[in-house]
């Protein structure tokens, strides 16, 4: 594999102490960041609006490589899933999900994941590796170009494959090259963090960035949450509700906690009365998500009339509680249904 820097792996604020050690002005960093990531450009042949002398210098010593797109799929709702290759031949998966006048792409920030979450046909694969921020830009810069939904991406989830809070430092380096102005210029707003509960990294991300976090709680008591998220041993629902108060959304907006609703398992009344007690207090609106069902799973969907009494105890108490259609199901693109693998 080669072993030279990857431009996109850097920050704007790296980008200009590696600019400047060759003797150049910061500025350059600017120049360049914009042909990565508003041209888009593979080659630094296509740089022309730097010179031709430091093009040859900067291929000597730096490359530019992203994921390289291998297959892309399309459910019968319109979502569609792409695999993609890096440089090491692992595989992993975005999904582009079609919304009313935009689309989302939901990027993968490890291959495989080791959170062993009972429900996700993700965690069947264990974690191979992290990814790296070249890899998890490159996702959104391989389907801008590869798709004719591309230039209407305007919204980025960190929901796919992996635990983002895990591969912590590269998913925030990603996240500033989402965000600069010189880079894909999105704002936080219209990105999200997907997280099953690490806490110190909840706090810290805080801290760090300012960025929309969705939590998966999937449960009401530690006991069943103990059961299928084994996270929740480290930080049970004390701790990790203690931390998402401390946790400053962008503006107005509302943290999220994301609940998968699984027949037999969450999904009855007791269950969602005590979810409203365990909430109390908490500033936040609830994604309900139906279970996606995928080969050799021993959970199943509950019945749309049990999953619509959840939801409206939950409305009766004065909870925003949003039943999430699941997109992509029939091409395992819907959530915890991903895994990275090259043939299916």
């Amino acid at each position: 594999m080669n072993r030279l820097p990857n431009l996109l792996d850097l920050t704007l604020e790296e980008m200009e102490e590696f600019i400047s050690a060759l003797g150049k002005e910061k500025f350059r960093a600017r120049q360049i960041s914009k042909c990565l990531y508003q041209m888009r450009h593979k080659s630094f042949d296509d740089m022309t609006t730097i010179s031709r002398e430091f093009r040859n210098r900067l291929s000597e010593i730096s490359r530019i490589q992203r994921p390289a797109v291998v297959k892309i799929q399309q459910a019968k709702d319109g979502t569609k899933k792409a695999l993609l290759r890096l440089e090491d031949n692992l595989f992993i998966e975005s999904v582009l999900i079609p919304g009313k006048s935009h689309w989302t792409i939901c990027v993968s920030t490890q291959a495989g994941c080791a959170m062993g979450c009972e429900f996700c046909l993700t965690a069947r694969q264990g974690l191979k590796r992290n990814l790296r921020p070249s890899e998890i830009t490159g996702q959104l810069l391989a389907l801008q170009e590869n798709t004719p939904e591309g230039p209407n991406i305007k919204n980025i989830v960190m929901m796919g494959m992996g635990e983002p809070l895990l591969n912590y430092d590269n998913v925030v380096k990603a996240i500033r090259n989402f965000t600069c102005d010189f880079g894909l210029g999105f704002s936080n707003r219209k990105i999200t963090v997907s997280t099953c509960g690490l806490v110190p990294q909840i706090i810290q991300l805080g801290k760090d960035i300012c960025i929309n976090l969705a939590v998966s709680l999937n449960a009401p008591d530690n006991e069943t949450r103990n059961r299928l998220m084994p996270v929740n041993k480290k930080y049970p629902l004390e701790e990790l509700l203690a931390a998402c108060k401390m946790y400053p959304m962008p503006g107005r907006r509302l943290l999220t906690f994301e609940y998968i609703l699984i027949d037999g398992v969450n999904s009855s009344v007791p269950d969602a009365r005590k979810l409203v007690k365990l909430l109390k207090g908490q500033r936040c609106k609830m994604n309900l998500i139906v279970f996606n069902e995928f080969p050799g799973s021993p959970f199943k969907s509950p019945a749309p009339k049990d999953v619509s009494t959840f939801q409206q105890v939950l409305l009766d108490n004065n909870y925003t509680a949003i039943l999430r259609k699941s997109k992509g199901s029939d091409i395992l693109a819907a959530c915890g249904q991903l895994s990275g693998t090259a043939y299916h």
